[in-house]
């Protein structure tokens, strides 16, 4: 159990960081915006209050720690992912990695972003009351498939 939950926190993390890495270089690069986590934050602070659907997160109440309730959010979900991947996939994977499973997580989990976030905070299904949601949602993808390369690259390195 400790050897699950030691890969789980560290696949999590590394492929949470890369994703961040990816970020930082479509915002320093191509000018994207990089994910405003104080908003998320917002998001997860109301879910404590049984708000879930947002017509529009920057409206609703601010807290004062929502930015690093966003930041750790995001890590948190980054892990619960790795231990998806690893709980659904053979019991020799984190000895013997493969990408396909990695692929596969990091793009299934594109529904909860379009699914649940993306609607709680009043963007939408999919972001589709934004006028950029093709944009966003080829982000979402893209960013996605790099997050499951980092679950596999991040197995590789603990193997």
């Amino acid at each position: 159990m400790t050897d699950f939950l030691y890969r789980t926190v560290v696949i999590g993390i590394g492929a949470t960081a890369l994703l961040d890495l990816w970020a930082l270089i479509l915002q320093r690069f191509f000018k994207i915006p990089a994910p405003n986590w104080g908003l998320v934050g917002r998001w997860f602070c109301h879910l404590t209050e049984g708000k879930v659907f947002h017509d529009d997160i920057t409206l609703a109440r601010a807290y004062a720690s929502e930015r690093a309730v966003g930041w750790i959010g995001h890590y948190v979900i980054g892990i619960v992912y790795a231990a998806a991947l690893l709980a659904f996939t053979r019991p020799d994977w984190p000895s013997a990695p493969t990408l396909a499973p990695a692929l596969a997580v990091g793009l299934i989990t594109v529904g909860a972003g379009w699914f649940l976030l993306q609607p709680g905070m009043g963007a939408g299904i999919a972001a589709s009351k934004r006028p950029n949601a093709t944009q966003i949602r080829a982000l979402n993808i893209v960013g996605h498939v790099v997050f499951g390369f980092g679950l596999y690259a991040s197995a590789l390195l603990i193997r």
